[in-house]
């Protein structure tokens, strides 16, 4: 039986384009920042608490803009799929530094990756949207 996980998760866009991966710790795939939605939270609610807690951001929902809901297999718990409220955040020139679970951060181009293993959420969804829709950069 497969369950489902919902998160907030941000699209962290720099004024070159560039935008946030984030792993962490004890996995191998790269991802957006952001995490679960407790009972009781609204999806920006989550996602300001999770940047805090992980990359040292500190966000207000007016900086938030959301993009769309994806759905995919969940990169590091088997049998789950995550469903994710995804946000645009402008950082520019945040000194951003990796927290809590997170072990390591990178500011990549969507469109030149290389050889970085990602979340399927990530790679298969919302990458390729954001790159359909740079104007969002």
């Amino acid at each position: 039986m497969t369950k489902t996980i919902r998160i907030s998760a941000a699209l962290l866009v720099r004024r070159d384009g560039q935008t946030l991966l984030v792993r962490k710790r004890a996995t191998v795939a790269f991802m957006q920042p952001g995490g679960k939605i407790e009972p009781g939270e609204t999806p920006e609610g989550a996602l300001i608490r999770e940047l805090s807690e992980e990359i040292g951001i500190i966000a207000t929902a007016a900086e938030l803009t959301f993009l769309r809901q994806f759905q995919a297999a969940a990169a590091n718990e088997p049998d789950h799929i995550v469903i994710a409220d995804v946000f645009l955040l402008r950082v520019d020139d945040a000194d951003i530094q990796p927290t809590a679970e997170i072990e390591e951060i990178r500011w990549v181009p969507p469109d030149a990756l290389g050889e970085i293993i990602m979340a399927p959420l990530t790679e298969d969804h919302i990458l390729p949207f954001y790159l359909q829709h740079q104007t969002i950069g």
